[in-house]
């Protein structure tokens, strides 16, 4: 029963979104940015369960996991090798200037 009122729910949608493709062929280009990613999500939504954003957002989170590692880890030898150009000028001896 659930499937038949979501069946009816997306053959509404589909119904509005054709009336409103129509007039927006004459008002073309007048959708912004937001609008657009306001109607995406809201088609999303519409089209996919709670499981779908559970997948997701792992998904999500493992590359953004994985980026974070590969930053830290890139600042890790950035900071070491620093610390080393720096200790090798501190043990060089200075020169003193003879007049």
């Amino acid at each position: 029963m659930a499937g038949e009122r979501r069946t009816e729910k997306i053959s509404d949608e589909r119904s509005r979104e054709a009336e409103e493709s129509s007039r927006s062929k004459e008002n073309k280009g007048s959708m912004t940015v937001a609008e657009a990613g306001h109607l995406g999500g809201t088609r999303t939504a519409e089209t996919h369960t709670h499981e779908f954003y559970e997948e997701i957002g792992h998904k999500g989170g493992e590359i953004g996991g994985q980026r974070v590692r590969e930053l830290i880890k890139e600042g890790k030898k950035a900071e070491q090798d620093s610390d080393a150009g720096n200790q090798a000028s501190e043990s060089e001896p200075t020169r003193s200037r003879s007049s």
